[in-house]
């Protein structure tokens, strides 16, 4: 029989991130703090970017909607900064040096190392990630867990890189790469390789598998000429979801 579309790319995961070279390793700490807190000229001209991410997965709430939010992938709680206070807001990350000692952390009800230490009978109305889906190597698994998490008339909203288009690979090549290349000698191609296991396509692909409603916009010209997307994702196929998670439990 035929493999859907679905189906093939689910047969994708979990994935196996490729290793790091050794001298990368060795830095890659030193490099992930700096990438999150704009330490270089790269870095910090990147976050200006990715100021557009930050906005369109906080605009729900800047126009009133209110409840309870779950960010995946939380880093140094920079999403904090475009986000009124309202609701009581959770954090799942497992790297807690990004986000100890952080100004923003007081706001943080609880902190989470994984999604699955989420209780399952705790209801969110927005789940929110930013820059994190492409990261993750049991994908199918992260979403269909934020899909049994959302309240009914729940939201997942998600910005990620235009990870795998023409633009989004330009643009890293000629900033954080070719910094990456003078200061340490390294090739970027390599960490990012290790760190980006998802193209957009894929997300995307997936979530139209889980959620019925999917919208989608593009922060440049169309797929291949842009830097970003965000998604809304809502209606979440419950049985969907809990087959993918059985799937992967088996």
């Amino acid at each position: 029989m035929k493999m859907t579309a679905a189906e093939n790319l689910l047969a994708a995961y979990p994935k196996t991130r490729p290793p790091l070279p050794d001298a990368i390793r060795e830095i890659y700490d030193r490099q992930f703090l700096e990438n999150r807190s704009g330490a270089t000229q790269a870095s910090s001209l990147a976050q200006r970017l990715e100021g557009w991410m930050h906005r369109q997965v906080a605009a729900d709430v800047r126009e009133g909607v209110r409840g309870a939010t779950l960010e995946l992938g939380a880093g140094t709680l920079n999403q904090l900064g475009h986000e009124p206070m309202v609701g009581e807001y959770d954090i799942v990350e497992p790297f807690e040096t990004a986000y100890l000692g952080q100004p923003g952390l007081a706001r943080i009800r609880t902190a989470y190392p994984d999604i699955a230490a989420v209780p399952a009978e705790r209801r969110y109305r927005r789940i929110t990630t930013i820059a994190a889906l492409e990261h993750v190597c049991d994908l199918p698994v992260v979403l269909a867990r934020a899909a049994l998490l959302l309240e009914p008339d729940g939201e997942l909203r998600a910005a990620i890189p235009a990870e795998g288009g023409f633009l989004w690979t330009l643009g890293w090549s000629l900033t954080t790469g070719l910094e990456f290349r003078l200061r340490h000698g390294l090739n970027y191609g390599d960490l990012m390789r290790h760190e980006h296991v998802n193209q957009a396509r894929e997300i995307e692909a997936l979530a139209k598998a889980l959620f019925e409603d999917v919208s989608v916009k593009s922060f440049g010209l169309g797929r291949q000429l842009s830097l970003y997307r965000f998604f809304t994702a809502s209606k979440p196929r419950l049985g969907v979801a809990r087959a993918w998670l059985a799937r992967y439990a088996a």
